[in-house]
C-alpha cells in the first residue's frame, strides 16, 4: 500500500476527462468527469491513461457478465445466511447448506446436498419469514427448473417485471454492477447515487493505484466520502480491484448507508471472483445488512456464499 503523505507525486492531478457513460450501454457526450484524481507514484510512471480507464470503469460488463456464466455451468454453492434480533446481535434464525447446481439440455436446478435450519426462518405456510432470506435464495438457487439462459450482457440489464421481488433484483443489479449509476425505484436516493455526476462527485475523494492481488497485478480504483459528506452520500466506501493484463474485476467491496424519515440501510457487501478457462466466475460473496422500511419490522441479516466449479 502506497503512503500518501510520504509520496509527493500522489498529489492530486485535475484531469478533465473524457466523456463516459452514464450506465454500460450508451456514451453520454455531455458529462465530463471535473473531479481530482490521485494516482500512487507506480501509475503516474506507467504513463497510466487515466481518462481510459474512467470509461473502462463506466463501461465494464465483465463483473455482470461473471454472474451471468455462473448460472450456465455445474457448481457447488457453501452457504450460510443469519438472521439477528432487531434490538440485538443475537442470531434468531439461520440456514446453512451445501447446493450443487445441475446442468442439463440447457437447464438449470438446484439440488440440496445438505440443508437445516434454525429458529422462524420459513413461517408456517412454508414461505420465508424474511425478505432478505427470500431475495438471497432466489439470487442463486433455482428451486425449479430454469432453461434457456444465457451470459448475454446487453439489454439484460434492463428491468423485468413488476414483482417487488423484480424490482430489488433490479435495484441490487445496479448497485452490484454499475456502482455510481442512479438506482431508479427507490425514493430521495436515485441522484445520492450516482457518484460520478456533478452535484455527487465532489462529495467523494477519487484514487488509483496499482497493486498486487492474489499474485496478479491490479489497478486499483478506490473512492471514499470527504469528511464534511460523510453522512450525505450513499457510498461509504468502494474498491475494485481489476486485473492489469485485461481490466477484469478480480475483487470487489462496497459500504453503502442511507437513512430517510421512510426507509434506511447500513449495508456492507465483497465479491471475489476466479478464472476457470476464458471465463470469469464470481467464487465469493459476502452481505451484512441492517435496513428498514416504514411499517416492515428491521432486518439485520448476514449471509456469505463460497463456490466452486466442478473444471476446479
Amino acid at each position: 500500500m502506497i503512503n500518501w503523505k510520504k509520496h509527493p507525486l500522489t498529489a492530486v492531478l485535475l484531469l478533465f476527462l473524457g466523456a463516459y457513460s452514464a450506465n454500460a450501454q450508451g456514451t453520454d457526450s455531455a458529462s465530463i468527469f471535473r473531479q481530482p484524481v490521485q494516482l500512487d507514484t507506480f501509475t503516474i510512471k506507467s504513463g497510466f491513461d487515466v481518462s481510459a480507464f474512467i470509461r473502462r470503469i463506466k463501461n465494464d460488463t465483465t463483473f455482470y457478465k461473471a454472474f451471468r456464466s455462473m448460472r450456465l455451468v455445474p457448481n457447488t454453492a457453501k452457504s450460510n445466511i443469519e438472521i439477528y434480533g432487531q434490538k440485538s446481535n443475537a442470531v434468531i434464525a439461520s440456514q446453512k447448506s451445501i447446493s450443487k447446481q445441475i446442468i442439463n439440455n440447457n437447464c438449470r436446478k438446484t439440488e440440496f446436498l445438505e440443508q437445516s435450519t434454525k429458529g422462524l426462518y420459513y413461517k408456517k405456510n412454508g414461505e420465508f419469514n424474511y425478505y432478505t432470506s427470500a431475495l438471497f435464495d432466489n439470487l442463486f438457487f433455482a428451486r425449479d427448473t430454469i432453461c434457456n439462459e444465457n451470459d448475454i450482457v446487453a439489454g439484460n440489464m434492463d428491468k423485468s417485471g413488476n414483482s417487488r421481488m423484480d424490482k430489488s433484483k433490479y435495484q441490487l443489479k445496479q448497485l452490484l454492477f454499475n456502482p455510481g449509476s442512479k438506482v431508479t425505484g427507490v425514493p430521495f436516493m436515485e441522484d445520492r447515487s450516482a457518484i460520478f455526476d456533478p452535484g455527487e462527485a465532489e462529495k467523494y475523494e477519487f484514487r488509483i493505484s496499482m497493486e498486487q492481488y492474489q499474485g496478479q497485478p491490479c489497478y486499483v480504483f478506490r473512492i471514499k466520502p470527504k469528511k464534511e459528506y460523510l453522512r450525505k452520500v450513499v457510498y461509504n466506501e468502494l474498491n475494485t480491484w481489476f486485473r492489469k493484463s485485461d481490466y477484469c474485476i478480480l475483487a470487489r467491496d462496497y459500504s453503502l448507508s442511507y437513512h430517510t424519515l421512510v426507509y434506511d440501510f447500513d449495508v456492507v457487501m465483497n465479491v471475489r471472483t476466479t478464472q476457470i478457462g476464458k471465463k470469469l466466475y464470481p467464487s465469493y460473496i459476502s452481505y451484512n445488512g441492517n435496513w428498514h422500511i416504514f411499517s416492515k419490522k428491521r432486518e439485520k441479516v448476514k449471509f456469505d456464499v463460497t463456490i466452486t466449479y466442478d473444471s476446479q
